[in-house]
């Protein structure tokens, strides 16, 4: 995650203070020479750093904290609270237009990922607001920026309007709007030229843009591991366009993130959403609270069950609980469930939402080889219809045709097996401890 290091730094600082029953104002002034450290060293802006630290400070050592019966867990309250506010407080919803469609324009310099993230906005306006979006190709200069576009829009089965290089993209987008009103389009994304720099003949296009199409959004495309030069590019950008929202790409990258804590503060643009990663669905709604807990090692649990909710078919979920109260569960459905959890996203982020997953012992440094998943699915399907119902009739020479056909040794067609097993041990304990009424709401080992 982006925030690695500050959240390391910023997590060890309050532990020191958690369980205090008493805080003193040293104990506070110490806890923010340390918080100010952290957030410089992220790269975060210096007087947003000196303004966000004034407000803890004062809070901190106010009534609200020192007259609680917990003043250590209530100063790490104000802290959260504080980070929240810095990064706009509440989530920023796309806009939705009275009279269809939606028209947003994305801008931003070359290599923020513009493109790929109009591809990303598209698929998750479609998944997740069930939209019906056209994507609009505008930028003529970059070479192969269309092809590009066109390559999303087939990948993710979604219309991309384009008149080739030849048209001005003023022209362009008009056309676009007509067609999106023709055939029903909610939303429009026009993606737009970047430059390598901000200069005056880009500035003139988008404004033209702007002026024909009366966007209801105009979002910056900014690469979070640009550091300051984020902030700087954002505030130039919204002093000639006047934009309505920040979409912060690479945050998943070996960044400091401090962009992502000074966006907001110094341009007041709200982030809308952030890409945590290169694969089409990895853009998500961006909110503030979350981020501040996933930051203080709170995790971020929300996140979590949003991601299972949209990956986890109802009705199947029923269908394996009464599965594992009746001991039928095969190995066909232990695939289902490894399908499922791996749509969810990289096993690594997911855990990373868990609380206090950063201090678990081992966790922290946990790389999920997602390839051995893939071994696994080969074994399991290199096994016949009825040994996968039943794993017991595979003997020695069932072992190695299995481990010849999913190309893996017998070893390891061993260690699935008892693993196997021993998971259908534990899911009978816990079966009878729900007969039992002592345990509810079992969910699968390793969901």
């Amino acid at each position: 995650m982006a925030f690695e290091g500050l959240a390391d730094r910023l997590q060890n600082t309050i532990q020191r203070i958690r369980g205090k029953g008493k805080v003193t104002e040293e104990d506070v002034a110490e806890m923010m020479r340390e918080v100010r450290l952290a957030l410089l060293e992220a790269d975060v802006n210096f007087k947003v750093v000196k303004d966000f630290v004034k407000r803890v400070k004062e809070r901190a050592v106010g009534q609200e904290v020192m007259k609680s019966l917990t003043p250590g867990q209530q100063v790490i309250k104000v802290v959260q609270e504080e980070l929240t506010e810095l990064m706009g407080g509440h989530q920023s919803k796309i806009a939705v237009s009275n009279r269809p469609p939606t028209v947003v324009m994305m801008v931003g310099l070359q290599g923020a990922g513009k493109t790929t993230t109009t591809g990303k906005l598209s698929n998750l306006l479609r998944k997740k607001y069930n939209r019906n979006p056209l994507l609009v190709a505008a930028d003529i200069y970059r070479p192969a920026a269309i092809k590009q576009l066109e390559t999303l829009g087939k990948q993710l089965n979604i219309p991309v309007f384009s008149l080739g290089d030849q048209v001005s993209p003023i022209e362009i987008a008009k056309q676009a709007i007509s067609k999106a009103k023709e055939e029903h389009h909610d939303y429009v994304l026009i993606d737009t030229a970047g430059r390598l720099h901000i200069d005056e003949a880009l500035m003139e296009e988008l404004k033209q843009i702007k002026e024909l199409t009366n966007p209801d959004e105009i979002f910056l495309v900014v690469d979070a591991m640009t550091g300051q030069d984020a902030v700087n590019v954002a505030q130039s950008f919204n002093e000639q366009l006047g934009l309505t929202g920040a979409v912060l790409t690479k945050l998943d990258g070996d960044t400091r993130g401090g962009a992502a804590l000074s966006i907001k503060a110094v341009t007041n643009i709200p982030i809308k959403f952030v890409g945590m990663g290169e694969k089409l669905d990895q853009l998500e709604d961006f909110h503030p609270e979350r981020m501040a807990s996933r930051i203080l090692g709170m995790g971020d649990v929300l996140t979590l069950i949003e991601k299972a909710q949209a990956s986890v078919d109802e009705q199947k979920a029923k269908e394996l609980e009464e599965k594992m109260r009746t001991m039928s569960f095969t190995f066909d459905d232990f695939l289902e469930q490894l399908a499922q959890v791996k749509s969810m996203g990289p096993l690594d982020e997911l855990l990373g939402m868990l609380p206090g997953a950063g201090k678990i012992k081992g966790l922290k440094d946990l790389k999920v080889d997602e390839k051995q998943l893939s071994h696994v699915e080969a074994i399991i399907q290199s096994m016949t219809k009825q040994e996968k119902i039943n794993p017991e009739i595979i003997n020695g020479s069932r072992k190695k045709r299995i481990a010849k056909g999913s190309g893996r040794s017998v070893q390891e067609v061993n260690r699935l097996l008892k693993q196997f097993e021993d998971m259908k041990k534990m899911m009978k304990q816990f079966s009878n401890m729900n007969m039992k009424g002592k345990k509810k709401g079992f969910k699968l080992p390793f969901m």
